[in-house]
C-alpha cells in the first residue's frame, strides 16, 4: 500500500511540475512578446527597421492571449499537485520551539492529531471545490480570452485535490499508527 500511495504522490507532483515548467515558458514568451511589441510601436524601431515593423506586428508578435487565465487555472492545479508528496513526507511548515523539549510519545501524539486536523481540512477544500466545479458546470461561465469553461480549471484541481485526499487519510492512519506503536512508519525524506 505504500508504495502506490507514494507512487501516487510523486506521479502528481512529477504532473504538476510539467504544468507550472509549462507555465514558466508560457509566460517568459508573453512577457517577451509584449517587450517587443511595446518595442515595434516605438518611433525608434520605424526609424531602424522602416516597414518592417509592421510586417512583424502583423504576425502576431505581441503578449500570448489569455496567459493570465492559464496562468491562474495552472497555478492552482500545480499547488494542489504538490500537496500530495508534502503531506506525504511531512513537508509542511511547523513550528516545534515549544514542543521540542517534549517525550518523543507526546509529539507523535500531536503530530497525529494535526495530521487528523489536516486531512479534515483538507477534505473539506476539496468538498467545496468539487461544489464550485458544479456550479460552474451548471452556469457555463467561461473565461475572458480563451472562451474555456471556468469548471475545467475547477476540475483539474479537483482531481489533484482527491488524490492530496488519498495520502492526507493515508498519512492520518499511519501517524496514528506512529502514536499507538511507537515506530516510525512514514517516510521522512
Amino acid at each position: 500500500m505504500h508504495q502506490l500511495i507514494k507512487l501516487l504522490a510523486r506521479g502528481t507532483a512529477v504532473v504538476g511540475g510539467l504544468v507550472l515548467v509549462g507555465l514558466i515558458v508560457l509566460t517568459t514568451l508573453s512577457i517577451i512578446g509584449r517587450s517587443l511589441n511595446k518595442m515595434l510601436h516605438s518611433d525608434r524601431a520605424e526609424g531602424l527597421l522602416g516597414g518592417f515593423t509592421q510586417t512583424l506586428l502583423d504576425l502576431g508578435i505581441g503578449e500570448v492571449n489569455g496567459s493570465y487565465e492559464l496562468l491562474e487555472a495552472g497555478v492552482a492545479f500545480a499547488i494542489f499537485s504538490f500537496f500530495p508528496v508534502c503531506q506525504l513526507y511531512g513537508g509542511h511548515a511547523t513550528v516545534d520551539i515549544f514542543t521540542s523539549k517534549l517525550p518523543s510519545r507526546v509529539n507523535r501524539a500531536i503530530v497525529a492529531f494535526w495530521e487528523v486536523v489536516l486531512t479534515a481540512t483538507l477534505i473539506l477544500i476539496s468538498w467545496r471545490l468539487y461544489e464550485g466545479m458544479q456550479r460552474y458546470i451548471g452556469n457555463g461561465e467561461t473565461t475572458l480570452f480563451l472562451q474555456f469553461p471556468v469548471w475545467w480549471a475547477y476540475a483539474a484541481s479537483f482531481a489533484a485535490s482527491t488524490v492530496t485526499c488519498i495520502v492526507a487519510l493515508y498519512c492520518a492512519v499511519m501517524r496514528i499508527g506512529e502514536s499507538l506503536s511507537g515506530r516510525v512508519l512514514l517516510p521522512t525524506s
